[in-house]
């Protein structure tokens, strides 16, 4: 009995100390450890199958390091490791766990490191167990690995994790992607024009880049046509290429004798003087063209150059030959489901470009709109040409920054400082009009002076209290991030929020002015002044309360811009040009016009963007010299205004 219970504990102290620990990972690889050691493209496949099969904790940091060569196997007990070399001797690290388990000398270590063909197949096995993951962001990073680098390899692996997929998105992008590899690297023509055709519906970039992968091409030049080359084009010198790319060509496939140029005939002619003469030609003669072509001529005849090329002879040449570009893709049924569906992808993708811009162009209106509706008032019933209104959307985002500085609740910071930002700039407005703006009724040029005077105050104002660096105003959580309608077709939340902002305010606007007393009476004075005052109206009262509203607008539309745009103090001057052209554009003084000016300037400024992205302020220019053609034959704007302001 004793002699027994000293065999098994000898036993169990010579098992691996990995085993000991319960390692599944380790005791699965010990099974197949000549495979593990010293694999072959044929016999790990036994090896990863069972590592798929089981999937043992650290399977997939072992085959991402295996197939990275950073394995190891000690042979004092034939167990495998993590190992990193220093001096010498190699740092070992459990392969489950990836805790350091010690040390050992450089002559117990072996390292595992397969060859090109196993680290395929590895990497495979690895993209189809990262497939598998429980977590979707490896699912997500598996996908964008196998895009950056997609193989013929990874097809089957690919789609055997479709079914199983839990997310709809990721997996209608692994479906996409299992298209796109299938019609890159699928065995049989049908398998490969379907996959084709099932990507005609796709938006995205990578289904562009793969199916113009399949439509890549490569120029050549033949006696004729190759019987055996899938034609894209046949070329035409002079048209579809310039005559001498065409003879270059030709000299580059071996078709046809380089041409020599005027210094390569000078150089030639001066390695050959003889005797003081060139091919006969006393050199003090070569002084001409026609000479000194009579000279090469000569030695071309003896042999000593290569023979003159000409255009007659260059001209033949190029009759002779035929110029193409061949799909690289020898498969004509191929290419052209390829071209078919690359077609259908670029005229969709069109079209929702278009819709794109349009999406943008009502933004951006809706951010001219909440700028000017306020000045259109004013500027409407008052007739005053007020410079500082871009300072009253400047004081309005200030007046946000200050709220959030208080209220660390973004989404309660902008409940409190929308109507916070109309009050302050209301009162700002009343006391301008009430100071100053009321002396200068019918002085047109002395009210826009002391209103441009006024806004340099105020930005001065700004930077003294809030410094010259801009402030951020943070939008809620639940605005971040956009709203994806497809690939191309996408908008930014806080953008409909503005927008939705500026139907509101349209909304209200409308009813002030036409459900309100104050509204009958602010419309009474737009279109006759006597009349309303005969009438027991105060036209100074109105336009004291009116130049407030439209002060107290343009501060809550600084806080909707300054959610989305950078606020300073100079950021008023970013909005007051366009401010003026909306107004003049739509109609002086009627909402209706404002709103159609604001959908026209923003509508014309993205237009010209589109055709030139790169310089937003050539579009600004191009956009400033279309309205004023534009007012050359309507002066009255979009919405002509009845009353004083139409007289004026």
């Amino acid at each position: 009995m004793l002699r027994a219970l000293t065999l098994v504990l000898a036993l169990v102290l010579a098992a691996p100390a990995s085993w000991a620990q319960g390692s599944a990972l380790q005791e699965l690889l010990q099974t197949h450890a000549d495979e593990v050691a010293d694999p072959g493209r044929r016999s790990v496949g036994v090896v990863i199958e069972d590592l798929i099969a089981t999937q043992p904790p650290g399977t997939a940091t072992f085959l991402n390091r295996w197939q990275e060569r950073e394995v190891v196997r000690r042979s004092s007990d034939g167990l495998f490791y993590y190992g990193d070399r220093s001096d010498g001797s190699y740092t070992l690290f459990d392969i489950e766990t990836g805790d350091e388990t010690g040390t050992a000398p450089a002559d117990e270590i072996t390292e595992i490191r397969p060859n090109g063909g196993v680290r395929r197949v590895i990497g495979s096995a690895l993209v189809q167990f990262q497939l598998s993951d429980p977590d979707p962001a490896a699912r997500t990073d598996a996908l964008d690995s196998i895009l950056r680098r997609p193989d013929a390899d990874q097809l089957e692996p690919l789609r055997a994790s479709i079914p199983d997929e839990p997310d709809a998105t990721i997996r209608a992008r692994k479906e996409r992607l299992a298209n796109i590899l299938a019609a890159r690297f699928g065995r049989a023509t049908e398998t490969r024009v379907e996959a084709i055709g099932n990507l005609s519906s796709a938006l995205d970039l990578d289904t562009r880049a793969a199916l113009n992968q399949i439509l890549t091409t490569t120029e050549g030049v033949a006696e004729a046509l190759p019987e055996d080359a899938n034609i894209a084009a046949i070329l035409e010198p002079g048209t579809d290429l310039t005559r001498d790319a065409a003879y270059a060509a030709l000299v580059e496939a071996g078709l046809a004798p380089p041409r020599q140029s005027a210094d390569a005939i000078k150089q030639t002619l001066t390695q050959n003087i003889v005797d003081g003469r060139v091919g006969g030609i006393p050199v003090g003669q070569l002084n001409t063209e026609a000479a000194r072509a009579r000279a090469y001529a000569a030695l071309a005849e003896a042999g000593s150059a290569p023979p003159i090329v000409t255009d007659a002879d260059r001209d033949a040449a190029l009759d002779a030959h035929v110029f193409y570009r061949a799909y690289d893709e020898s498969d004509p049924a191929i290419t052209d489901a390829a071209r078919t569906a690359l077609d259908e992808v670029e005229a969709r993708v069109a079209r929702n470009q278009v819709l794109d811009i349009g999406l943008d162009a009502i933004s951006l209106a809706s951010i001219y709109f909440l700028a000017a509706i306020g000045l259109a008032i004013t500027f409407g019933v008052m007739g005053v040409i007020n410079m500082a209104h871009g300072e009253f959307i400047m004081m309005g985002a200030y007046t946000g920054y200050v709220v959030q500085q208080i209220v660390p609740d973004y989404t309660l910071s902008l409940i409190v400082a929308l109507p916070l930002a109309f009050a302050v700039t209301f009162a700002a407005g009343v006391a301008m009009e009430r100071l100053v703006i009321r002396h200068l009724y019918h002085r047109p040029l002395e009210t826009l002076l002391a209103t441009f005077g006024i806004s340099i105050a105020l930005q001065q104002l700004a930077k003294n209290i809030f410094g010259t660096q801009a402030r951020p105003l943070t939008s809620p959580g639940w605005l971040d991030g956009a709203w994806l309608i497809n690939d191309v077709v996408q908008i930014a939340n806080i953008r409909i929020a503005i927008f939705i902002l500026a139907l509101i305010f349209l909304a209200l606007i409308l009813v002030v002015l036409n459900r309100t007393r104050l509204g009958l009476e602010v419309r009474a004075v737009t279109q006759n002044p006597g009349m309303a005052a005969s009438m027991g109206i105060d036209p100074d009262r109105i336009n004291m309360l009116t130049f407030g509203l439209g002060s107290g607008i343009a501060g809550i539309a600084g806080v909707a811009i300054g959610l989305y745009a950078k606020v300073t103090s100079e950021m008023g001057a970013d909005y007051i040009v366009q401010s003026f052209m909306t107004v003049v554009v739509g109609g002086v003084g009627n909402v209706w016009g404002t709103l159609a000016g604001a959908t026209l300037i923003g509508g014309l400024q993205k237009g010209i963007e589109w055709f030139n992205p790169s310089n937003t302020l050539a579009a600004q220019t191009y956009m400033i010299l279309f309205i004023i053609l534009f007012i050359q034959f309507r002066p009255k704007g979009i919405v002509a205004l009845k009353g004083r302001a139409a007289g004026d």
